[in-house]
């Protein structure tokens, strides 16, 4: 039968996956004869179905895209992509898809419409970052970033009429009538509903497509849900569990387990390294004891232990010590890999920072509340190289992408499992694609034993391993955020904390590999990619075998060297901060507004209570040491900073009264 073609044939041809070539013949949506029990495409008649118009609401099931047998695509985003198809063939409301970072989520956003949205789509991003990094790689006028065009998906000839995305940045609802997927932050459709939401018709979208899923159950994002109630809905996550005790709305019909990629050099191949004091003397509510790793490891379950463990400065610096340790070994190769922490506070941070400039590595603090200039400056020098390391509260979190951070430096306890996972994220992404065993495709988490987060690894390992009672029982995730006044230190009474370490012996590391898997099959897969790679595959079960204990001991850092001219300057300038976070907490306690005058009327020459505070606070210090501060030895800027704890508290005693005294 001349010019007639099978359904593999008819499928290739088109660039249809088979089974939605076979759908459609079924459905009566493309032209299809049935001979028996095969069916048979024409040629001709394929070829007037491929050029006739395609409106909107039938673009993605009529237009072939080549992607179930397409070499461009990882495995994750095709194996994910025939679970939804199918899902949703057969009735499927809502879908859950997981996979982790750095897998190809945003690829999986650009094919998941082909053959399942009869309509419009709708991308819904849950920051800024993420949504421009969407519209992207779905805007086929940007040749060098759309993945359709990239990973051979459409051909030209497809694309001459779509799909077109938008945004809601500019323009009205005509612009979305005419575009074939509209990409929104969340916060764009719902701040003020009548100006987007409320304007479209509830049947406006037939798929919509949730990158970073975990935001889902928060009530900005269930009302875009509840607003299109009819559209087909699918929830993409790494890390499908939330505080608020909801589980993401759906059906789990993927899961792509991060060992297994890992194992294709999707992500990077992580070890776990805890700081592990032999001996530790900690103090709190005004009692001192030594402990003991073995009773460390008891005693960092307490709340107070654990982040009395991340508030010391002794124990902050083995962290720095050790992390800096992993980012020199990394370095060897000649790549420029870079550090991220986080931190509990923003004063913590600028402590943290100042460990690291010490040492001689560049740094700097990037937050929530910062200037949106500054943090685009911040951003540019660590993206450009300029930073060795950057320390973060709050921030750098989801669509927040560059290879370069390889380790991270954890200096703050996680309560719950999801935003554990989201920070490592940011050093998941590879340097190398696809190259498992390159060496710059290694990352590591340092932190202290005294924080309890290796429990937080177990349960990534449960989760890992689809454990039921674990899922039972935790269905937690990200942490609610802290209020800015908060983080930022604003609303503090005290400048010591209540528990805190006073030094510490640490002569070792407990280490363990992030993802395991069993040993088989771990071997049965790298040899198959060394050998995809050309590579001999003899060495994979040594490679497999020499890792595979849970967890080892190694021996620690050597404390990094600090020249004491970095020291005199990081003790300055630490000065000056620990001045201005002492000038908020008297204003604290006096209970006056910042910005308010109360102590300019009663004689402090200043702006506004608090540089009225700062200047007390200076003019106390230049009592006890009347030098010009250029002049001070760092002896004396240690004494000062020990100071400040009592000029706060006879400040706040002296000026409750004065504040008071209403003659």
């Amino acid at each position: 039968m001349d010019g007639w073609m099978t359904v593999a044939e008819a499928a290739k041809y088109v660039q249809l996956g088979k089974t939605v070539l076979y759908n459609l013949a079924r459905e009566g949506s493309i032209p299809s004869n049935k001979v028996g029990s095969k069916w048979l495409f024409n040629k001709n008649d394929l070829d007037n179905w491929v050029r006739s118009n395609r409106p909107i609401e039938s673009y993605f099931v009529e237009t072939p895209a080549d992607i179930e047998e397409n070499p461009q695509l990882r495995e994750p985003q095709i194996e994910a992509y025939q679970a939804l198809y199918n899902f949703f063939y057969e009735g499927g409301k809502v879908a859950i898809i997981q996979i982790p970072v750095g897998c190809g989520k945003s690829g999986i956003a650009a094919i998941a419409p082909f053959g399942i949205a009869k309509g419009r789509v709708l991308v819904v991003a849950p920051n800024l970052t993420i949504k421009e990094g969407l519209f992207e790689s779905l805007d086929i006028t940007n040749r060098q970033k759309c993945f359709w065009r990239t990973r051979g998906i459409l051909k030209d000839s497809d694309m001459a009429a779509g799909p077109y995305a938008c945004t809601l940045d500019t323009g009205n609802i005509s612009v979305c009538e005419k575009s074939h997927i509209v990409i929104s932050n969340v916060h764009q459709l719902v701040t003020n509903p009548e100006k987007w939401l409320k304007k479209f018709p509830s049947d406006f979208f037939d798929l919509i497509v949730v990158d970073e899923a975990h935001h889902s159950p928060a009530n900005s994002w269930q009302a875009v849900i509840d607003h299109f109630q009819t559209a087909k809905i699918i929830n993409m996550t790494a890390t499908p569990f939330r505080s608020d005790k909801k589980e993401i709305d759906g059906e789990l019909v993927y899961r792509y387990p991060f060992k297994k990629a890992t194992l294709k050099g999707y992500i990077k191949r992580i070890k776990a390294s805890y700081v592990a004091p032999s001996e530790i003397e900690f103090t709190a509510k005004g009692t001192t004891k030594t402990y003991n790793l073995e009773e460390v490891l008891q005693m960092k379950e307490k709340d107070w232990f654990s982040r009395g463990i991340a508030l010391s400065d002794v124990c902050n610096q083995s962290i720095v010590d050790n992390s800096l340790e992993k980012l020199e070994q990394l370095r060897e190769t000649g790549t420029h890999h870079q550090l991220i922490a986080v931190a509990c506070t923003v004063d913590h941070a600028r402590k943290i920072r100042a460990l690291y400039e010490a040492r001689g590595f560049s740094a700097d603090v990037i937050y929530g509340e910062l200037e949106e200039e500054k943090k685009k400056t911040i951003k540019r020098r660590l993206t450009s190289g300029e930073l060795d390391c950057i320390v973060q509260v709050q921030m750098l979190g989801e669509g927040f992408d560059h290879p370069k951070l390889s380790v991270a430096a954890i200096f703050r306890p996680f309560r719950t499992l999801a935003p554990y996972i989201q920070f490592v994220g940011r050093v998941l992404r590879v340097i190398v694609q696809n190259n498992p065993t390159h060496p710059d495709n290694y990352g590591h988490v340092v932190t202290h034993a005294g924080m309890n987060l290796d429990v937080r690894l177990q349960e990534f390992k449960l989760f890992e391993n689809d454990d039921q009672k674990f899922w039972d029982s935790v269905i937690s995730g990200q942490e609610p955020e802290l209020p800015p006044h908060v983080t930022s230190g604003a609303a503090r009474m005290r400048l010591s904390e209540p528990a805190v370490a006073n030094y510490e012996i640490v002569d070792s590391l407990i280490e363990e590999e992030f993802t395991t898997a069993e040993d088989e099959d771990i071997i049965r897969e790298l040899e198959e990619k060394l050998e995809s790679l050309g590579l001999d595959p003899a060495g994979a079960r040594d490679m497999v075998l020499s890792k595979s204990k849970e967890s080892t001991f190694s021996p620690a850092a050597e404390p990094f060297k600090i020249l004491p001219q970095r020291e005199w300057e990081q003790l300055r300038k630490g000065l000056h901060d620990q001045v201005n976070r002492t000038a908020t907490l008297l204003i604290n306690r006096l209970n006056i507004p910042r910005a308010g005058r109360d102590m300019i009327k009663k004689g402090v020459r200043a702006g506004n209570n608090y540089t009225a505070c700062v200047t007390l606070l200076n003019k106390e210090l230049k009592k006890a040491n009347p030098k010009n501060r250029k002049d001070w030895t760092t002896e004396e800027f240690k004494n000062s900073h020990d100071s400040l704890e009592g000029l706060l508290n006879n400040l706040t005693k002296t000026w409750k009264g004065i504040l008071s005294d209403e003659t």
